[in-house]
């Protein structure tokens, strides 16, 4: 058997602390890294697509900047159409004279179809996990026993004093495989949006584009003031740049790890002394990791109207559900992030779950069509952190109190005191 290795990105758009693709350079006298052009998004049952055009640029940004720094390694992306993926990997793998295909594990139900698929076509698939800050191996327990809440997971984690392992270095790659050649042309860059200044995470900036050089940057930035220290105290901001991390984007494509950014931390740690904001980013981190590993420990479960409760189907209002898609509640805080979101792909994390709330304790809407509509709009969209967020809302996830109802007048009152939020996106 060859040791060519096909290397199939997906999730993980990143070179440095890539640990399934330092794997398969270290394996491999050949290398072709390959992805699949973003496909034409699908319908839900809703009647909206699952992705809105502002993500699918943002991943292409990221894809045209992997193919660079591809490049300048003296390597290339393969760009593969979207449609039969069994098919058109094995034809690869017959013009390279065989060799095994290496990819990110999956968290969720549909990724991991995926890639059985490739299995089940008879495709040698090697998988690594590697899309959280610990692994399996690392955690004081089977991913199979993970607490049904998170703070027993977080108590779990600090009991044992368990700490990730530390971010790798892009790997040497090795050559193409002799057989094909690159495409001469680089992936070409996406034509910029027209950009709203109102956006808190304004995408259609250079400093806010896809891939992992943007992340690279905006990680140092964020680190190099006072903002990582006061991160605490501003978190719970509704607009604005600098109020939040505005890592997600990057970390749902897979452009920058929770690892580097847990080691940007430790590094502020040191150079500036323990503090709560970066602390509390920390905290934060855990949650991703602990929805990803929640995805897989129950699987289609979480997917499912009843999650873990288990009851009855709810079909929700539909004429409530437009409404609340429409910004036409009627609730001024509600309606002004309803705006937000269907303008940028981005909402804050206190009007997430404000919205969510109103959706489903208010206007009698189902959970999953809110999910799904994040899903369409959100830049940063993340099927196990999106799929756990509003499943804790709902009540049927893991929060411990059964379901958060936010009342939206005290929420206005306390983060919008002066009517600043709801003004700024009274209309688009």
């Amino acid at each position: 058997m060859t040791d060519t290795r096909l290397y199939l990105f997906t999730d993980d758009l990143r070179l440095a602390d890539n640990p399934a693709l330092t794997a398969a350079c270290q394996e491999a006298s050949a290398l072709l890294p390959v992805c699949f052009a973003p496909a034409a998004p699908p319908l839900t049952r809703w009647g909206f697509t699952r992705t809105h055009p502002r993500r699918t640029r943002f991943q292409r940004q990221a894809l045209a900047d992997l193919d660079r720094a591809l490049r300048e390694r003296g390597s290339a992306l393969r760009v593969l159409p979207a449609g039969n993926e069994a098919e058109a990997l094995g034809d690869l793998l017959r013009q390279l004279g065989g060799g095994t295909i290496v990819a990110q594990a999956a968290a969720t139900p549909e990724e991991a179809q995926r890639l059985q698929r490739l299995r089940d076509a008879g495709l040698p698939l090697n998988t690594h996990w590697q899309a959280t800050l610990f692994s399996p191996a690392r955690l004081p327990f089977s991913p199979d026993a993970l607490p049904d809440q998170f703070t027993p997971f977080r108590q779990r984690l600090e009991k044992a004093a368990v700490r990730p392992a530390a971010p790798l270095p892009p790997p040497a790659l090795p050559p193409w495989p002799s057989r094909l050649m690159p495409d001469a042309a680089p992936l070409p860059w996406p034509a910029s949006a027209e950009g709203d200044a109102r956006a808190s995470f304004p995408a259609h900036l250079p400093t806010f584009y896809g891939g992992s050089a943007a992340a690279a940057g905006h990680l140092q930035r964020w680190f190099s003031d006072a903002r990582a220290r006061h991160y605490k105290a501003t978190r719970n901001g509704l607009t604005g740049i600098d109020f939040s991390t505005k890592f997600s984007p990057w970390l749902a494509q897979g452009a920058l790890s929770a690892r580097q950014i847990y080691a940007a931390c430790q590094r502020y740690h040191d150079e500036q002394g323990a503090n709560e904001g970066t602390d509390w980013l920390i905290v934060e981190l855990l949650w991703r990791d602990y929805f990803h590993i929640l995805q897989r420990k129950y699987g289609v479960r979480l997917w499912q109207a009843g999650g873990l409760r288990g009851d009855e189907e709810s079909r929700g209002d539909p004429a409530a559900f437009t409404a609340w898609c429409e910004a036409r509640t009627g609730d001024p805080l509600v309606d002004a992030g309803m705006r937000e979101l269907r303008t940028t792909g981005y909402l804050s994390n206190r009007m997430r779950q404000i919205v969510a709330s109103a959706l489903i304790y208010d206007g009698g809407g189902d959970w999953r069509a809110g999910a799904a509509w994040f899903e369409h709009h959100l830049i940063d969209f993340d099927p196990a952190v999106n799929q756990g967020n509003w499943l804790y809302i709902a009540g049927r996830g893991t929060d411990p109190r059964g379901g958060r109802h936010f009342n939206t007048q005290k929420q206005a009152e306390h983060y919008d005191s002066e009517g600043a939020y709801r003004a700024l996106w009274r209309q688009d």
